[in-house]
Protein backbone atom coordinates (compact mmCIF):
# COMPACT_ATOMS: atom_id res chain seq x y z
CA UNK A 1 0.00 0.00 0.00
CA UNK A 2 2.82 2.31 0.80
CA UNK A 3 4.33 1.83 -2.61
CA UNK A 4 1.03 2.51 -4.24
CA UNK A 5 0.61 5.69 -2.21
CA UNK A 6 4.05 6.83 -3.23
CA UNK A 7 3.23 6.17 -6.81
CA UNK A 8 -0.05 7.96 -6.62
CA UNK A 9 1.43 10.78 -4.58
CA UNK A 10 4.23 11.32 -7.09
CA UNK A 11 1.82 11.23 -9.96
CA UNK A 12 -0.22 13.92 -8.28
CA UNK A 13 2.76 16.22 -8.15
CA UNK A 14 3.59 15.62 -11.77
CA UNK A 15 -0.01 16.30 -12.74
CA UNK A 16 0.05 19.64 -10.94
CA UNK A 17 3.18 20.69 -12.77
CA UNK A 18 1.86 19.45 -16.13
CA UNK A 19 -1.25 21.52 -15.71
CA UNK A 20 0.90 24.65 -16.12
CA UNK A 21 2.22 23.51 -19.54
CA UNK A 22 1.62 26.23 -22.17
CA UNK A 23 2.88 23.98 -24.95
CA UNK A 24 0.75 20.83 -24.66
CA UNK A 25 1.44 18.08 -27.12
CA UNK A 26 -1.10 16.45 -29.37
CA UNK A 27 -0.40 12.77 -29.93
CA UNK A 28 0.74 12.06 -33.43
CA UNK A 29 -1.94 9.44 -33.77
CA UNK A 30 -4.51 12.22 -33.60
CA UNK A 31 -2.87 14.45 -36.24
CA UNK A 32 -3.31 14.29 -39.99
CA UNK A 33 -0.82 15.44 -42.63
CA UNK A 34 -2.32 17.08 -45.72
CA UNK A 35 -1.00 18.53 -48.93
CA UNK A 36 -2.62 21.86 -48.06
CA UNK A 37 -0.85 21.87 -44.69
CA UNK A 38 2.50 21.13 -46.35
CA UNK A 39 1.98 24.02 -48.79
CA UNK A 40 1.05 26.43 -46.00
CA UNK A 41 4.09 25.31 -44.00
CA UNK A 42 6.38 26.08 -46.92
CA UNK A 43 4.75 29.49 -47.27
CA UNK A 44 5.20 30.12 -43.56
CA UNK A 45 8.91 29.26 -43.73
CA UNK A 46 9.45 31.50 -46.77
CA UNK A 47 7.63 34.43 -45.18
CA UNK A 48 9.50 34.05 -41.90
CA UNK A 49 12.88 33.89 -43.67
CA UNK A 50 12.14 36.99 -45.74
CA UNK A 51 10.91 38.94 -42.71
CA UNK A 52 13.84 37.73 -40.63
CA UNK A 53 16.40 38.94 -43.20
CA UNK A 54 14.61 42.27 -43.65
CA UNK A 55 14.48 42.86 -39.91
CA UNK A 56 18.15 41.92 -39.50
CA UNK A 57 19.25 44.32 -42.27
CA UNK A 58 17.14 47.11 -40.76
CA UNK A 59 18.68 46.42 -37.34
CA UNK A 60 22.22 46.56 -38.76
CA UNK A 61 21.62 49.94 -40.37
CA UNK A 62 21.60 53.29 -38.55
CA UNK A 63 19.38 56.17 -39.54
CA UNK A 64 20.12 59.90 -39.31
CA UNK A 65 17.39 61.96 -37.73
CA UNK A 66 17.29 65.75 -37.53
CA UNK A 67 15.48 67.92 -35.04
CA UNK A 68 15.27 71.56 -34.03
CA UNK A 69 16.19 72.66 -30.50
CA UNK A 70 17.29 75.73 -28.61
CA UNK A 71 20.99 76.36 -29.02
CA UNK A 72 22.64 75.63 -25.66
CA UNK A 73 26.13 76.65 -26.78
CA UNK A 74 27.49 78.89 -24.03
CA UNK A 75 30.76 79.87 -25.67
CA UNK A 76 31.07 83.69 -25.73
CA UNK A 77 32.85 83.83 -29.10
CA UNK A 78 32.82 82.03 -32.40
CA UNK A 79 35.55 81.67 -35.00
CA UNK A 80 35.00 83.28 -38.41
CA UNK A 81 37.23 81.97 -41.24
CA UNK A 82 37.61 83.89 -44.49
CA UNK A 83 39.69 83.99 -47.65
CA UNK A 84 38.68 86.80 -49.99
CA UNK A 85 40.26 88.17 -53.17
CA UNK A 86 39.84 91.88 -53.91
CA UNK A 87 40.10 92.14 -57.69
CA UNK A 88 40.97 95.83 -57.92
CA UNK A 89 42.32 96.99 -54.57
CA UNK A 90 45.99 97.14 -53.58
CA UNK A 91 47.07 95.39 -50.39
CA UNK A 92 48.43 98.69 -49.04
CA UNK A 93 44.88 99.99 -48.79
CA UNK A 94 43.03 96.86 -47.58
CA UNK A 95 41.58 97.21 -44.08
CA UNK A 96 39.49 94.61 -42.20
CA UNK A 97 37.17 96.12 -39.58
CA UNK A 98 34.83 94.41 -37.09
CA UNK A 99 31.70 95.81 -35.43
CA UNK A 100 28.93 94.24 -33.31
CA UNK A 101 25.97 95.22 -31.13
CA UNK A 102 27.97 94.84 -27.91
CA UNK A 103 29.99 97.89 -28.87
CA UNK A 104 32.98 96.15 -30.41
CA UNK A 105 34.58 98.39 -33.01
CA UNK A 106 37.99 97.19 -34.16
CA UNK A 107 39.60 99.08 -37.04
CA UNK A 108 42.18 97.46 -39.32
CA UNK A 109 42.34 94.14 -37.49
CA UNK A 110 45.85 92.73 -37.79
CA UNK A 111 45.86 89.52 -35.73
CA UNK A 112 45.74 86.22 -37.69
CA UNK A 113 45.30 87.99 -41.06
CA UNK A 114 47.62 87.70 -44.07
CA UNK A 115 47.78 89.54 -47.40
CA UNK A 116 49.08 88.47 -50.81
CA UNK A 117 49.59 90.79 -53.77
CA UNK A 118 48.30 89.21 -57.00
CA UNK A 119 49.47 89.34 -60.60
CA UNK A 120 47.38 89.90 -63.73
CA UNK A 121 46.35 86.22 -63.78
CA UNK A 122 45.07 86.40 -60.21
CA UNK A 123 47.91 84.26 -58.85
CA UNK A 124 49.82 85.06 -55.69
CA UNK A 125 52.94 87.02 -56.55
CA UNK A 126 54.22 88.88 -53.50
CA UNK A 127 53.62 88.01 -49.87
CA UNK A 128 52.65 91.30 -48.28
CA UNK A 129 53.15 89.87 -44.82
CA UNK A 130 50.72 89.66 -41.98
CA UNK A 131 48.33 92.52 -41.78
CA UNK A 132 49.93 95.18 -39.61
CA UNK A 133 49.38 98.72 -38.53
CA UNK A 134 50.39 101.13 -41.27
CA UNK A 135 53.35 103.33 -40.44
CA UNK A 136 52.71 107.04 -40.69
CA UNK A 137 55.10 108.67 -43.13
CA UNK A 138 57.16 111.66 -42.07
CA UNK A 139 56.15 115.07 -43.41
CA UNK A 140 58.32 118.15 -43.51
CA UNK A 141 57.27 121.54 -42.21
CA UNK A 142 58.23 124.71 -44.14
CA UNK A 143 58.21 128.35 -43.12
CA UNK A 144 57.76 129.69 -46.65
CA UNK A 145 54.34 130.08 -48.19
CA UNK A 146 53.55 128.78 -51.66
CA UNK A 147 53.57 132.35 -52.98
CA UNK A 148 57.12 132.82 -51.68
CA UNK A 149 58.21 129.50 -53.19
CA UNK A 150 56.80 130.56 -56.58
CA UNK A 151 58.52 133.96 -56.66
CA UNK A 152 61.28 132.63 -58.90
CA UNK A 153 58.91 130.53 -60.97
CA UNK A 154 57.06 127.26 -60.48
CA UNK A 155 59.41 124.30 -60.86
CA UNK A 156 56.80 121.52 -60.48
CA UNK A 157 54.96 121.71 -63.80
CA UNK A 158 51.15 121.71 -63.66
CA UNK A 159 49.93 119.02 -66.06
CA UNK A 160 46.64 118.38 -67.82
CA UNK A 161 45.30 116.35 -70.74
CA UNK A 162 47.02 118.62 -73.27
CA UNK A 163 50.56 118.48 -71.91
CA UNK A 164 50.65 115.28 -69.80
CA UNK A 165 51.90 112.87 -72.47
CA UNK A 166 54.13 115.50 -74.20
CA UNK A 167 55.74 116.14 -70.80
CA UNK A 168 56.40 112.40 -70.31
CA UNK A 169 57.79 112.06 -73.82
CA UNK A 170 60.00 115.11 -73.31
CA UNK A 171 61.38 113.69 -70.05
CA UNK A 172 62.36 110.05 -70.27
CA UNK A 173 62.31 109.93 -66.48
CA UNK A 174 59.56 111.78 -64.64
CA UNK A 175 58.16 111.96 -61.12
CA UNK A 176 54.51 113.05 -60.90
CA UNK A 177 52.40 114.09 -57.90
CA UNK A 178 48.69 113.38 -58.43
CA UNK A 179 46.77 115.24 -55.75
CA UNK A 180 43.43 116.68 -54.67
CA UNK A 181 43.31 120.21 -53.19
CA UNK A 182 40.94 119.12 -50.40
CA UNK A 183 43.26 116.28 -49.27
CA UNK A 184 45.06 117.21 -46.03
CA UNK A 185 48.06 115.04 -46.93
CA UNK A 186 48.31 116.74 -50.32
CA UNK A 187 48.23 120.15 -48.67
CA UNK A 188 51.10 119.17 -46.37
CA UNK A 189 53.07 117.78 -49.33
CA UNK A 190 52.58 120.77 -51.62
CA UNK A 191 55.49 122.98 -50.39
CA UNK A 192 57.74 119.93 -50.03
CA UNK A 193 57.03 118.92 -53.61
CA UNK A 194 57.88 122.40 -54.90
CA UNK A 195 61.12 122.43 -52.92
CA UNK A 196 61.93 118.97 -54.25
CA UNK A 197 61.40 120.24 -57.83
CA UNK A 198 63.75 123.14 -57.10
CA UNK A 199 66.36 120.72 -55.71
CA UNK A 200 66.12 118.54 -58.82
CA UNK A 201 66.60 121.63 -60.98
CA UNK A 202 69.63 122.83 -58.94
CA UNK A 203 71.28 119.40 -59.05
CA UNK A 204 70.63 119.05 -62.77
CA UNK A 205 68.90 115.70 -62.44
CA UNK A 206 67.54 114.41 -65.76
CA UNK A 207 64.10 114.01 -64.13
CA UNK A 208 60.93 115.89 -64.94
CA UNK A 209 58.88 116.87 -61.89
CA UNK A 210 55.18 117.52 -62.45
CA UNK A 211 51.83 117.51 -60.69
CA UNK A 212 48.21 116.81 -61.64
CA UNK A 213 45.15 118.31 -59.95
CA UNK A 214 42.74 115.34 -59.86
CA UNK A 215 39.75 117.55 -59.11
CA UNK A 216 40.03 119.68 -62.24
CA UNK A 217 41.59 116.84 -64.25
CA UNK A 218 39.37 114.01 -62.97
CA UNK A 219 39.30 112.03 -66.22
CA UNK A 220 43.09 112.10 -66.54
CA UNK A 221 43.43 110.68 -63.02
CA UNK A 222 40.84 108.00 -63.80
CA UNK A 223 42.80 107.05 -66.90
CA UNK A 224 45.92 106.76 -64.74
CA UNK A 225 43.97 104.71 -62.15
CA UNK A 226 44.74 106.98 -59.22
CA UNK A 227 43.20 105.26 -56.18
CA UNK A 228 44.48 107.52 -53.37
CA UNK A 229 45.71 111.05 -52.79
CA UNK A 230 48.51 111.89 -53.01
CA UNK A 231 49.82 109.36 -55.52
CA UNK A 232 53.53 109.83 -56.24
CA UNK A 233 54.33 107.87 -59.39
CA UNK A 234 57.57 107.36 -61.30
CA UNK A 235 57.43 107.26 -65.10
CA UNK A 236 59.97 105.98 -67.59
CA UNK A 237 59.47 106.57 -71.29
CA UNK A 238 55.84 107.50 -70.68
CA UNK A 239 55.14 104.25 -68.80
CA UNK A 240 54.32 104.08 -65.10
CA UNK A 241 56.77 102.14 -62.95
CA UNK A 242 55.08 100.32 -60.09
CA UNK A 243 54.76 100.33 -57.16
CA UNK A 244 54.02 103.95 -56.32
CA UNK A 245 56.22 105.85 -53.87
CA UNK A 246 55.00 105.30 -50.28
CA UNK A 247 57.96 106.44 -48.16
CA UNK A 248 58.63 109.62 -46.16
CA UNK A 249 57.52 112.87 -47.77
CA UNK A 250 60.54 115.08 -47.15
CA UNK A 251 62.83 116.79 -49.63
CA UNK A 252 65.73 114.55 -48.60
CA UNK A 253 63.67 111.35 -48.91
CA UNK A 254 62.25 112.31 -52.32
CA UNK A 255 65.69 113.36 -53.59
CA UNK A 256 67.24 110.12 -52.36
CA UNK A 257 64.51 108.11 -54.10
CA UNK A 258 65.13 109.93 -57.38
CA UNK A 259 68.89 109.32 -57.09
CA UNK A 260 68.33 105.60 -56.50
CA UNK A 261 66.10 105.44 -59.55
CA UNK A 262 68.82 107.12 -61.64
CA UNK A 263 71.45 104.69 -60.33
CA UNK A 264 69.30 101.78 -61.45
CA UNK A 265 69.53 103.05 -65.02
CA UNK A 266 72.80 101.99 -66.68
CA UNK A 267 73.05 105.10 -68.85
CA UNK A 268 72.40 107.44 -65.93
CA UNK A 269 74.84 106.09 -63.36
CA UNK A 270 77.31 108.94 -64.02
CA UNK A 271 74.68 111.67 -64.47
CA UNK A 272 76.37 113.97 -61.91
CA UNK A 273 79.63 113.97 -63.91
CA UNK A 274 77.78 114.85 -67.08
CA UNK A 275 75.70 117.69 -65.69
CA UNK A 276 78.30 120.28 -66.76
CA UNK A 277 78.46 118.90 -70.28
CA UNK A 278 74.94 120.01 -71.04
CA UNK A 279 71.88 118.08 -71.86
CA UNK A 280 72.88 117.76 -75.53
CA UNK A 281 75.47 115.13 -74.68
CA UNK A 282 73.11 113.23 -72.38
CA UNK A 283 72.32 109.76 -73.76
CA UNK A 284 68.68 108.98 -74.36
CA UNK A 285 67.67 105.89 -72.40
CA UNK A 286 65.30 103.41 -73.91
CA UNK A 287 61.87 103.01 -72.39
CA UNK A 288 62.31 99.91 -70.32
CA UNK A 289 59.38 97.75 -69.39
CA UNK A 290 57.96 98.30 -65.94
CA UNK A 291 57.48 95.49 -63.51
CA UNK A 292 54.04 93.92 -64.03
CA UNK A 293 51.74 95.28 -61.39
CA UNK A 294 48.17 94.50 -60.53
CA UNK A 295 46.10 96.04 -57.74
CA UNK A 296 44.50 92.71 -56.76
CA UNK A 297 44.96 91.51 -53.18
CA UNK A 298 44.07 88.27 -51.41
CA UNK A 299 43.35 88.66 -47.70
CA UNK A 300 42.79 85.61 -45.51
CA UNK A 301 42.74 84.58 -41.87
CA UNK A 302 40.24 84.24 -39.06
CA UNK A 303 38.50 86.46 -36.52
CA UNK A 304 37.13 85.67 -33.07
CA UNK A 305 33.77 87.46 -32.95
CA UNK A 306 31.13 87.69 -30.24
CA UNK A 307 28.02 85.54 -30.60
CA UNK A 308 25.82 88.58 -31.25
CA UNK A 309 24.72 90.34 -34.44
CA UNK A 310 27.59 92.18 -36.08
CA UNK A 311 29.60 92.49 -39.26
CA UNK A 312 33.10 92.53 -40.61
CA UNK A 313 33.83 94.63 -43.65
CA UNK A 314 36.69 95.19 -46.02
CA UNK A 315 37.30 98.72 -47.22
CA UNK A 316 40.02 100.89 -48.68
CA UNK A 317 41.76 102.84 -45.95
CA UNK A 318 45.13 104.44 -45.36
CA UNK A 319 46.67 106.51 -42.60
CA UNK A 320 48.80 108.36 -45.15
CA UNK A 321 46.30 108.96 -47.97
CA UNK A 322 42.82 110.12 -48.71
CA UNK A 323 41.14 107.45 -50.78
CA UNK A 324 39.72 108.35 -54.15
CA UNK A 325 36.09 107.26 -53.79
CA UNK A 326 35.62 107.58 -57.55
CA UNK A 327 38.21 104.84 -58.17
CA UNK A 328 37.44 102.40 -55.34
CA UNK A 329 36.25 99.12 -56.82
CA UNK A 330 35.19 96.48 -54.29
CA UNK A 331 34.63 93.62 -56.73
CA UNK A 332 35.60 90.51 -54.80
CA UNK A 333 35.68 86.74 -54.90
CA UNK A 334 34.87 84.70 -51.80
CA UNK A 335 37.31 81.82 -51.86
CA UNK A 336 36.13 80.59 -48.48
CA UNK A 337 33.87 81.81 -45.68
CA UNK A 338 32.74 79.70 -42.74
CA UNK A 339 32.09 79.80 -39.02
CA UNK A 340 33.52 77.55 -36.33
CA UNK A 341 36.52 75.27 -36.43
CA UNK A 342 37.09 74.27 -40.08
CA UNK A 343 36.16 70.64 -40.77
CA UNK A 344 39.29 70.33 -42.91
CA UNK A 345 41.37 71.25 -39.87
CA UNK A 346 39.60 68.61 -37.80
CA UNK A 347 40.31 66.08 -40.51
CA UNK A 348 44.02 66.95 -40.62
CA UNK A 349 44.34 66.48 -36.84
CA UNK A 350 42.18 63.37 -36.54
CA UNK A 351 42.35 61.82 -39.97
CA UNK A 352 42.87 58.24 -38.83
CA UNK A 353 41.00 58.33 -35.54
CA UNK A 354 37.79 56.32 -35.03
CA UNK A 355 35.96 59.54 -34.24
CA UNK A 356 36.93 61.15 -37.55
CA UNK A 357 35.84 58.05 -39.44
CA UNK A 358 32.51 58.33 -37.66
CA UNK A 359 32.26 61.98 -38.62
CA UNK A 360 32.90 61.16 -42.28
CA UNK A 361 30.22 58.47 -42.23
CA UNK A 362 27.78 60.83 -40.57
CA UNK A 363 28.48 63.66 -43.02
CA UNK A 364 27.80 61.28 -45.91
CA UNK A 365 24.39 60.51 -44.45
CA UNK A 366 23.47 64.09 -43.57
CA UNK A 367 20.88 65.42 -46.04
CA UNK A 368 22.16 68.01 -48.51
CA UNK A 369 19.86 70.66 -47.05
CA UNK A 370 21.86 70.39 -43.81
CA UNK A 371 25.28 70.80 -45.45
CA UNK A 372 25.26 74.57 -46.00
CA UNK A 373 28.60 74.99 -44.22
CA UNK A 374 30.14 77.37 -46.80
CA UNK A 375 27.57 78.28 -49.48
CA UNK A 376 29.49 81.41 -50.58
CA UNK A 377 32.70 79.62 -51.54
CA UNK A 378 34.09 80.27 -55.04
CA UNK A 379 31.51 82.94 -55.88
CA UNK A 380 32.39 86.26 -57.53
CA UNK A 381 30.52 89.45 -56.59
CA UNK A 382 31.30 91.95 -59.33
CA UNK A 383 30.19 95.57 -59.45
CA UNK A 384 29.91 97.19 -62.87
CA UNK A 385 30.10 100.79 -61.66
CA UNK A 386 31.95 102.83 -59.07
CA UNK A 387 30.23 103.88 -55.82
CA UNK A 388 28.79 100.36 -55.48
CA UNK A 389 29.58 97.40 -53.26
CA UNK A 390 28.01 94.10 -52.28
CA UNK A 391 26.61 93.68 -48.79
CA UNK A 392 26.09 90.12 -47.56
CA UNK A 393 23.59 89.11 -44.88
CA UNK A 394 24.31 85.79 -43.20
CA UNK A 395 22.18 83.80 -40.76
CA UNK A 396 24.37 81.40 -38.79
CA UNK A 397 22.76 78.19 -37.50
CA UNK A 398 24.70 75.85 -35.26
CA UNK A 399 24.43 72.17 -36.17
CA UNK A 400 25.23 69.46 -33.64
CA UNK A 401 26.43 66.17 -35.13
CA UNK A 402 26.01 63.53 -32.42
CA UNK A 403 27.97 60.32 -32.90
CA UNK A 404 26.14 58.42 -30.18
CA UNK A 405 29.37 57.38 -28.42
CA UNK A 406 28.93 55.92 -24.97
CA UNK A 407 32.54 56.44 -23.91
CA UNK A 408 33.00 58.37 -20.68
CA UNK A 409 36.63 59.28 -21.09
CA UNK A 410 37.41 62.93 -20.41
CA UNK A 411 39.37 63.24 -23.67
CA UNK A 412 36.79 61.40 -25.75
CA UNK A 413 34.79 63.43 -28.26
CA UNK A 414 31.38 62.04 -29.11
CA UNK A 415 29.95 65.02 -31.00
CA UNK A 416 31.04 68.06 -32.99
CA UNK A 417 29.42 71.41 -33.66
CA UNK A 418 29.48 72.88 -37.14
CA UNK A 419 27.76 75.99 -38.44
CA UNK A 420 25.48 76.31 -41.43
CA UNK A 421 24.80 79.59 -43.19
CA UNK A 422 21.84 81.12 -44.96
CA UNK A 423 23.17 83.91 -47.15
CA UNK A 424 21.65 86.74 -49.14
CA UNK A 425 23.56 89.43 -51.05
CA UNK A 426 22.64 92.71 -52.66
CA UNK A 427 24.36 95.71 -54.25
CA UNK A 428 24.40 98.89 -52.15
CA UNK A 429 24.88 102.33 -53.74
CA UNK A 430 27.10 104.94 -52.08
CA UNK A 431 27.34 108.70 -52.35
CA UNK A 432 30.22 109.93 -54.51
CA UNK A 433 32.12 111.27 -51.50
CA UNK A 434 31.91 108.00 -49.52
CA UNK A 435 34.32 105.10 -49.99
CA UNK A 436 32.44 101.79 -50.56
CA UNK A 437 33.01 98.72 -48.40
CA UNK A 438 32.35 95.01 -48.87
CA UNK A 439 30.29 94.17 -45.79
CA UNK A 440 29.52 90.74 -44.32
CA UNK A 441 26.77 91.06 -41.70
CA UNK A 442 26.06 87.99 -39.55
CA UNK A 443 23.46 87.02 -36.99
CA UNK A 444 23.44 83.94 -34.75
CA UNK A 445 20.23 81.93 -34.73
CA UNK A 446 18.86 81.04 -31.26
CA UNK A 447 17.82 77.65 -32.65
CA UNK A 448 20.12 74.80 -33.58
CA UNK A 449 19.83 71.73 -35.77
CA UNK A 450 20.57 68.41 -34.08
CA UNK A 451 21.63 65.57 -36.36
CA UNK A 452 21.45 62.37 -34.33
CA UNK A 453 22.52 58.89 -35.34
CA UNK A 454 19.62 56.64 -34.37
CA UNK A 455 19.96 52.85 -34.13
CA UNK A 456 17.54 50.14 -32.89
CA UNK A 457 17.93 48.54 -29.50
CA UNK A 458 18.71 44.82 -29.27
CA UNK A 459 15.53 44.07 -27.33
CA UNK A 460 13.47 45.76 -30.04
CA UNK A 461 15.15 43.46 -32.54
CA UNK A 462 14.40 40.31 -30.49
CA UNK A 463 10.81 41.43 -29.94
CA UNK A 464 10.37 41.91 -33.68
CA UNK A 465 11.82 38.44 -34.40
CA UNK A 466 9.44 36.79 -31.93
CA UNK A 467 6.54 38.73 -33.41
CA UNK A 468 7.57 37.64 -36.91
CA UNK A 469 7.81 33.95 -36.00
CA UNK A 470 4.71 33.80 -33.80
CA UNK A 471 2.61 36.04 -35.98
CA UNK A 472 3.48 34.24 -39.20
CA UNK A 473 2.91 30.81 -37.64
CA UNK A 474 -0.42 31.82 -36.14
CA UNK A 475 -1.73 33.71 -39.16
CA UNK A 476 -0.92 30.99 -41.66
CA UNK A 477 -2.25 28.39 -39.21
CA UNK A 478 -5.61 30.16 -39.14
CA UNK A 479 -5.63 30.38 -42.93
CA UNK A 480 -4.75 26.70 -43.18
CA UNK A 481 -7.56 25.73 -40.77
CA UNK A 482 -10.07 27.80 -42.67
CA UNK A 483 -9.07 26.38 -46.04
CA UNK A 484 -9.11 22.83 -44.60
CA UNK A 485 -12.67 23.26 -43.43
CA UNK A 486 -13.75 24.71 -46.73
CA UNK A 487 -12.15 22.08 -48.93
CA UNK A 488 -12.50 19.08 -46.61
CA UNK A 489 -14.42 16.27 -48.35
CA UNK A 490 -17.86 15.84 -46.87
CA UNK A 491 -18.86 12.41 -45.64
CA UNK A 492 -21.72 10.78 -47.45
Amino acid sequence: MSNANNIYGGGGKRGAVSSMDFYRRVPKDLTEATSLGAFMSICAVVVMVVLFLSETIAFARTAMETSIALDENDQPQIRLNFNITLMDLHCDYVSVDVWDTLGTNRQNVTKNIEKWQLDEAGQRRIFSGRNREQREVVHEEHEETMEELHENGEQAVELGPDNFMPFLMGHELAFIDMYAPWCIWCQRLQPTWEKFAEEVHKMGMPVGVGKVNCVTQAQLCKDQRVMAFPTLRWYKGGEAIMPDYNQDRTVAALTGYAKRKLEMEQKYKDWEAKVGEGSANMPKPSAGASRPAHPGCQVSGHLMVNRVPGNFHIEAKSVNHNLNAAMTNLTHRVNHLSFGEPITKLQSHMENTPFMRKVKRVLKQVPDEHKQFNPMDDKVYATTKFHQAFHHYIKVVSTHLNMGSSAKSENDINSIVVYQMLEQSQVVFYDEVNVPEARFSYDMSPMSVVVQKEGRKWYDYLTSLCAIIGGTFTTLGLIDATLYKVFKPKKL
